[in-house]
């Protein structure tokens, strides 16, 4: 009996809120162009009040992971954090309708309110980021339903909540958990500077109860903290079932057991990196669930991340199962 869902994420649940602005506004609002920047809640709620005409859309690392994965047809769910606000009850029922299961409802009374990311994208195209963590990254093993754990295929998390230590608890339940139902559970590592933070919870976590791991180069030699990618991920493998670790243009370099697999990627112009690394595991994590051999499940991941980056936005904007359809991959 096939299980209620094929991929079920854990992390951020962050709203992206996003508007045009001027140069002018940024300077008169003080807001730095084209890079992410972390805000308090003073400065968050002067932010989104000075926005003028907005969208919001649901995001966060994983998040939009779990979104890939929906739209290509697979049964999801996102487990993450949110406020009974506007933006939290706006995230919940985005999720639903775009076909991933929100199984926490908001949190009644909160002490902080839905997190959410302000985007400023500026006449050129540039998008300036202003990040307030909020209730998202509270995110502890109460959250973790062992219902929705144990009737998934595939459990992903997001590194990023391990700067907490509720995280890191629910983290090990959730893997614990997977393990005991026969799942498969995997992290992604989300950032250099987590990894410099949490290296050996990391190494602990990699070589314990998981599965997999995904990561790009830089957070793989932080890892292991060597300059030498081979040696990186010869250190990985002996840790990890399987290691998945993107190289930016140089593609895909996957490691399972003595085997490597280096999968190149088609060059694409980019227009927006934002969500590049949260589409390519989307692809990846498709193809593995579908049962394709690692190599092919990296041309999908690259294919996902081709088109993600093609555009504005941290998710894709065609259908990725129409793109796999016309190369005869699916």
């Amino acid at each position: 009996m096939s299980k209620a869902y094929q991929v079920v994420g854990i992390g951020n649940a962050v709203s992206d809120v996003i508007a045009t602005s001027s140069d002018d506004f940024l300077a008169e609002h003080g807001v730095e162009k084209g890079i992410m920047q972390l805000v308090d809640q003073p400065r968050a709620e002067a932010l989104f009040a000075a926005m003028g005409s907005r969208t919001e859309t649901p995001g966060g690392s994983v998040a939009n992971t779990i979104a890939g994965l929906g739209s290509l047809g697979l049964r999801t769910a996102f487990i993450g954090r949110v406020a009974d606000d506007d933006l939290g009850y706006s995230y919940a029922l985005a999720m639903q309708t775009e076909g991933t299961d929100f199984p926490n409802p908001p949190v009644r009374n909160a002490e902080l309110p839905t997190s959410r990311s302000m985007i400023f994208v500026s006449p050129d195209g540039e998008r300036s980021m202003n990040t307030y963590l909020g209730i998202s990254s509270d995110v502890g093993p109460e959250d973790v339903s062992d219902a929705v754990i144990a009737d998934c295929e595939i459990l992903f998390l997001e590194g990023y909540l391990f700067d907490k230590a509720p995280g890191k608890e629910a983290f090990r339940k959730a893997a614990s958990l997977a393990r005991q139902s026969g799942a498969r559970a995997g992290i992604s590592l989300s950032d250099p500077f987590c990894v410099d933070r949490h290296r050996d919870d990391f190494r602990k976590l990699v070589a314990g109860p998981l599965d997999f791991f995904l990561c790009n180069e830089e957070e793989l030699k932080s890892l292991y903290q060597t300059d030498d990618l081979a040696e990186a991920l010869k250190m990985g493998a002996a840790d990890c079932e399987l290691v998945v670790c993107t190289r930016s243009a140089q593609g895909v370099s996957i490691c399972q057991a003595d085997k490597r697999w280096d999968v190149p990627v088609v060059p694409v112009v980019p227009v927006d990196a934002t969500g590049a690394g949260d589409q390519f595991a989307a692809g990846f994590l498709y193809g593995v669930v579908q049962g394709f051999d690692l190599e092919t499940c990296g041309k999908i991941g690259g294919i996902a991340a081709g088109e993600v980056i093609g555009h504005i936005g941290p998710r894709p904007a065609t259908s990725i199962a129409e793109m796999l359809k016309k190369q005869g991959i699916v």
